[in-house]
């Protein structure tokens, strides 16, 4: 099944894109500004992205310059969405590497006939990537220590998940209380 990784920070938008996905099989992940998006994209791992061209924080173009510059994330299609009225220039989301573009509102069919052929095209460049000899391999950016040996049972990516996602919603209570701390501070 493959993943996708939904950036909207319209709650309508995400909603219909999330139905029309998930009712085609998809896994879907949503995220509301592009900040999240790169702080979870190693543990969501996208197959596909479908982001939002003015989301807040980092934009879409932005995010797909990323994505296409990135060897881990080499098999990472990404969709650029835009509303009706919105103007989305093509040819910046063709300089940053975009695979698609939609326009909001969601019309399920353009939805899925734009997603499907990405979505098995990143899968077969998926396990191209892991079927290449380790000699031949490309050297990630960086390489993290080798993980301490795990009780049997346990799925390291299930913690990884747990965790960020506790992080996701501990992290506004922390920045209150971090600022709020700051302005105690600034007042002295």
């Amino acid at each position: 099944m493959s993943r996708i990784l939904l950036a909207d920070d319209s709650p309508h938008a995400q909603r219909m894109g999330e139905r029309i996905l998930s009712e085609e099989g998809f896994e879907v992940v949503s995220i509301t500004d592009g900040e999240t998006v790169l702080i979870r994209l190693a543990d969501v791992d996208p197959d596909v992205m479908v982001v939002d061209a003015f989301l807040p924080g980092k934009s879409g173009f932005d995010l797909c310059s990323y994505i296409k510059s990135h060897p881990r994330h080499l098999h990472t299609r990404v969709v650029l969405t835009a509303g009706a009225l919105e103007p989305l220039d093509e040819v910046e989301a063709q300089r940053a590497g975009a695979d698609g573009i939609l326009k909001k509102p969601f019309e399920a069919s353009v939805v899925l006939e734009t997603v499907k052929p990405l979505a098995a095209a990143a899968e077969a460049a998926r396990e191209q990537r892991v079927s290449v000899p380790e000699e031949t391999a490309p050297v990630p950016e960086e390489t993290p220590a080798d993980p301490p040996p795990l009780a049997p049972g346990i799925d390291p990516e299930l913690v990884r998940a747990a965790v960020t996602l506790a992080l996701d919603q501990a992290l506004p209570v922390v920045i209150d209380e971090i600022a709020q701390r700051v302005l105690i501070a600034l007042n002295r």
